[in-house]
């Protein structure tokens, strides 16, 4: 099976802790003794304070992009290093390189493309480029509400749903200031065309990963 896993900056690396990165290398030797394995490293707020000073300095919106498209990298080349001999020897610059990078057998690690894609976007074009089995969205948050839990006390849980009810609420949640999405307009759109089978779930826990992968019901299923 071929599995891609986009890891949310503000996850993996969000106090820049050894221990997590190790974690995390952890579980994706376990995923990869029985699957090809891709992971996509997001920003995180690294990235964020980077991308806002850059900003201050009066950096167009392309070069912020790529000032973040780098601190993505970055948390990839951590995840490699946690890896090891494990890991694909460095992050490939776009979608063909890591393809060609997979038939090493090992686990290849990436971060961003291009400016104006985020790393949920990437994740979604690799799988499809890919051929992917299943794309997993590791987030902060155990799914995708039908609004934003953090906001709304009322949320409600999906257990699945389709990629057309998956746009729907991201177009909902965008349209609100502030408003946490599960993964971008973009990401969703090429779920959608592709029909890559989703699953959006929390990631802190890296054992979550290796449970939804191996077919336990963990986060949201994202399915036509």
């Amino acid at each position: 099976m071929i599995v891609v896993i986009s890891v949310g900056g503000s996850v993996l690396a969000r106090a820049l802790d050894p221990e997590k990165f190790k974690s995390y290398a952890l579980a994706l030797k376990e995923i990869s003794k029985k699957n090809t394995l891709f992971v996509v490293t997001g920003g995180g707020q690294a990235a964020r304070d980077y991308i806002g000073i850059a900003r201050q300095l009066g950096a167009d919106e392309a070069t912020c992009d790529l000032i973040g498209i780098e601190l993505t990298r970055l948390n990839a080349r951590l995840l490699i290093a946690a890896l090891d001999n494990d890991a694909y020897y460095e992050p490939p610059l776009d979608y063909k390189k890591a393809k060609n990078a997979s038939l090493s057998g090992k686990i290849v690690v990436m971060g961003g493309v291009a400016p104006g894609q985020t790393t949920d976007a990437v994740s979604a074009v690799l799988a499809e480029y890919t051929g992917a089995d299943l794309l997993i969205n590791a987030t902060a948050i155990d799914g995708v509400y039908t609004s934003d839990p953090k906001k709304d006390k009322d949320a409600t849980k999906f257990e699945s749903m389709t990629p057309k009810q998956l746009i729907e609420i991201i177009i909902r949640t965008e349209m609100i200031a502030g408003a946490n999405s599960p993964t971008d307009l973009l990401a969703a759109k090429i779920i959608e065309r592709s029909n890559i089978k989703t699953i959006v779930l929390n990631g802190e826990n890296p054992q979550n990963i290796i449970d939804a992968v191996y077919g336990e019901h963990i986060g949201t299923v994202i399915q036509k």
